[in-house]
């Protein structure tokens, strides 16, 4: 009763703004507040003209009829003293709104109006939302972003919509732009050169003129290194040495490039007649016939210095260069002329793998000093033409796998010295001159390479013109792609962390299918076409090889076969007498590189190769030792032990590999290649003279080993345990390259000496030769000239008297 009779004294505009309020009628309000006047408040400066100007406090304790209704009387003078008044309490705080005041005093005129208040709570409400809606979430997900995500992973659509764009072959993009200078026979003139098949044992035509050129270099270079007087050095007695380089990355690389500036410090170098390269000594070479290596191994590590610090695949530097000009275009040419060119062409991770190797390698500190004449091996001859440099030789392998018919452990017992049984890796070369493969016994210019063949001839395209040289990042990722292997490879890397954790039975499982996995790639290796589709019939390689019909030739790291590229400095023709071989493989002392040459040369029959060199493994050296041991049975006791300890450590010392070592092989024939002896190393100390191995008439072929070992000289670097030294290690420290440096020279130190022997004794040896096939031809000729003579007499008649022109 006592609600309604307050809702009964309501007035009638307030219980509408009570309805208005309870029904939540926003409108109703609205328009109550429209038709109401505005109140006059204490906050309100109603004769304030603008909303800047300073607010005019009223006081409501002076009434007058003006004010209730809203309106200003006219002023007078005798309201001055009133207005000064009204100034002063103007200038004073105003009271306390609240005491003795109801809303409901005067109808119209209350400060405390209800809209008046819901606006006032509502206001309040929204600054109290608004602390949490005016936050700015955008800045927030942008700085948790960059805590948790880094700026180049945000920045990647970018850059590969860049890409993406220029790859897109528009009008005007890099591709486009790329494919239209393909065309140009002025930027690339072997798009209008014809080109054939050479089938033939003998070298080409501009190695042979090489060799020619080259040995007056060696001739002088030799007498700078033995000390003698040039005059006293024929060019037919100068040694032709070949320089090699093993595979294992960077690691390869940085090692190679030391010992090769060793090398040239010491005058050895310059007296090189090849360098052979598998893997990372492939990129060296790489680097030295370019100009970023200006020919200077020193250079060429001041640069890796600047540029191995990054990761190859790290993808702010890599896209960096992608996209941007001049690096994207001299990266980039040869895929966007592979895989326009040849539209079946694979683009794989091989070729992903080039591509950063070079934007890594092939830039310079300085992006702009690059030069497309450093992309092309061809262009390569302009160091080599007139003989000012040795000829470098790259490697790589193609994996043939045969299909066996019968019982393959029978034809392989049978023919394990005149044929090639189960897989088997063929090897090819590049030269500036030629692309050849020794098992086909055929090869192309290698300005010819990339382009597509059929039965011995290049094949054009529709305009007529060829496809240009097949560019240098593409070779990179072919000569390094040791990830590209068998299964039976990645097993073998496994398998003692499988023994290590007593999982013998997936061990034997594996084992027993080797030869299963040694048929499968994980990886596919990269593809060119190939040049002997087509020719079957014409190669010496058997019909049941696969490359005869086989379209693209897949080419791997040639380490999967051998880490040394020993087996094309054998080849025929090159006449190779001195091999040094910088070995910076993974594990030199396990796989033992110089021993698997035997099968290579048994094969192809060559004379003169160290038969048995290397050291022997373990299981060996055991049953030798269990051989000796039964030979001294007779005799007594504490005289077999005795003897027991000394073969064992004459072993031990002989099996353990010391930082240089020199073998050398004979032209005579073995009677029994398959059981042939291990030769022991040769010993060149300064009190030794020269050992016969290399100065007897039928010596052959000398072998000087550099193995990457640990140096007591260099405390604290271990190639086998420092981490950074593996193969799978792409980023050098400056620091690391040095300590790599210190190793490698210092293992060539002490070499140096045994070195200069081996070459001086190979040096006397052949020109003691030649000496005697001079005095042999003077004698010989000497003879005819007495049997002329004679014959001369018996015509002159019976008097048996010569004339002037009887030949004596």
């Amino acid at each position: 009763m006592s609600r309604a009779m307050r809702w009964l004294q309501l007035g009638g505009r307030q219980r509408e703004y009570a309805l208005s309020i309870a029904l939540g009628c926003s409108t109703a309000a609205a328009y109550s507040a429209y038709h109401v006047r505005k109140p006059l408040l204490a906050d309100g400066g109603q004769f304030a003209t603008e909303w800047r100007s300073k607010p005019v406090i009223e006081s409501h304790t002076v009434a007058s009829p003006e004010r209730a209704a809203g309106k200003k009387g006219p002023k007078g003078p005798s309201e001055d003293s009133e207005t000064a008044s009204q100034d002063l309490v103007a200038s004073q705080p105003p009271p306390p709104q609240t005491h003795g005041h109801s809303v409901f005093d005067a109808e119209g005129d209350f400060p405390d109006d209800p809209l008046q208040a819901w606006q006032h709570a509502t206001d309040r409400v929204s600054a109290a939302c608004g602390t949490f809606t005016g936050f700015d979430m955008t800045s927030l997900r942008e700085r948790m972003l960059g805590l948790l995500v880094p700026t180049w992973v945000r920045q990647l659509p970018a850059w590969l919509n860049k890409l993406q764009d220029e790859m897109s072959m528009a009008p005007w993009s890099l591709s486009w732009e790329i494919w239209e200078e393909a065309h140009d026979p002025e930027i690339n003139p072997e798009i209008i050169w014809d080109a054939k098949v050479r089938v033939s044992k003998q070298l080409c035509d501009e190695e042979v003129a090489f060799l020619q050129k080259r040995k007056p270099q060696t001739a002088r270079a030799l007498a700078r290194y033995l000390g003698v007087a040039e005059r006293d050095v024929h060019p037919d007695d100068v040694p032709i040495i070949g320089m090699c380089g093993s595979g294992g990355g960077l690691r390869a690389l940085v090692a190679g490039a030391s010992s090769y500036l060793s090398a040239a410090e010491d005058g050895l170098f310059d007296c090189a007649t090849y360098s052979a390269g598998v893997s990372g000594s492939c990129w060296l070479q790489t680097l030295y016939y370019s100009s970023i290596g200006r020919q200077s191994h020193a250079h060429i590590i001041e640069h890796l210095k600047d540029r191995i610090g990054v990761h190859i695949a790290y993808p702010p530097a890599l896209l960096g260069l992608l996209g941007q000009a001049p690096t994207n275009k001299y990266l980039l040419s040869g895929y966007v002329e592979k895989l326009r060119g040849v539209p079946d062409a694979d683009f794989g991770l091989v070729d992903v793998y080039g591509l950063a190797l070079a934007a890594r390698l092939l830039v310079p500190r300085d992006d702009l000093r690059i030069s497309n004449y450093d992309l092309k091996i061809s262009n390569q001859r302009f160091y080599t033409d007139d003989g000012q440099q040795p000829l470098p030789v790259y490697t790589a392998v193609r994996h043939e796998i045969p299909d066996m018919v019968g019982n393959a452990e029978e034809q392989a017992k049978e023919s394990r010295f005149t044929e090639k049984h189960h897989d088997y890796f063929q090897w090819f070369e590049w030269t500036p001159y030629e692309f050849f493969c020794e098992e086909l016994d055929a090869g192309i210019p290698t300005w010819a390479v990339g382009r597509k063949w059929e039965g011995g001839q290049s094949m054009r395209r529709e305009n007529g013109l060829a496809l240009p040289e097949l560019r240098v990042p593409l070779m990179m990722g072919i000569w390094g792609s040791a990830f590209c292997a068998t299964l039976s490879h990645y097993y073998k890397e496994v398998r003692p962390i499988l023994k290590a954790c007593g999982m013998g039975t997936l061990d034997g499982l594996l084992a027993g299918k080797s030869d299963d996995l040694v048929k499968v790639h994980p990886i596919d290796p990269a593809v060119i076409p190939n040049f002997a589709l087509g020719l079957k019939g014409t190669l010496p390689e058997g019909d049941e090889s696969s490359i005869h019909s086989a379209e693209r030739l897949q080419l791997m790291d040639a380490g999967m076969a051998n880490n040394l590229p020993i087996y094309p400095l054998l080849r025929s023709g090159r006449d190779v007498d001195v091999i040094v071989a910088f070995d910076a493989s993974a594990d030199v002392r396990g796989d033992n590189w110089i021993k698997v040459v035997d099968g290579y040369a048994r094969q192809r029959n060559i004379k003169g190769w160290p038969m048995g060199a290397g050291w022997p493994p373990q299981s060996n050296a055991e049953e030798t030792t269990i051989d000796q041991l039964d030979e001294k049975q007779q005799t007594a006791t504490e005289c077999i032990e005795n003897s027991a300890s000394d073969v064992k450590a004459a072993e031990v010392k002989q099996r353990d590999l010391s930082h240089c070592t020199v073998w050398a092989g004979t032209k005579e024939e073995h009677q029994e290649p398959v059981d042939n002896a291990i030769p022991a190393p040769i010993d060149l100390s300064p009190d030794s003279q020269a050992p016969h191995q290399l100065t007897s008439p039928n010596a052959g072929i000398a072998v000087v080993y550099f193995p990457f070992l640990a140096n007591d000289k260099v405390p604290g670097v271990d190639p086998m345990k420092a981490d950074f030294m593996s193969t799978w290690n792409f980023v050098y420290t400056p620091d690391e390259i040095d300590s790599v440096v210190r190793l490698a020279r210092a293992n060539f130190n002490e070499g140096r000496e045994q070195t200069r022997r081996t070459i001086r004794a190979v040096w006397e040896r052949k020109r003691t030769l030649r000496l005697q096939k001079e005095d042999e031809a003077k004698q010989t000729a000497r003879r005819s000239m007495v049997q002329r003579g004679h014959a001369a007499v018996r015509r002159n008649g019976d008097m048996g008297h010569g004339d002037q022109f009887g030949g004596f």
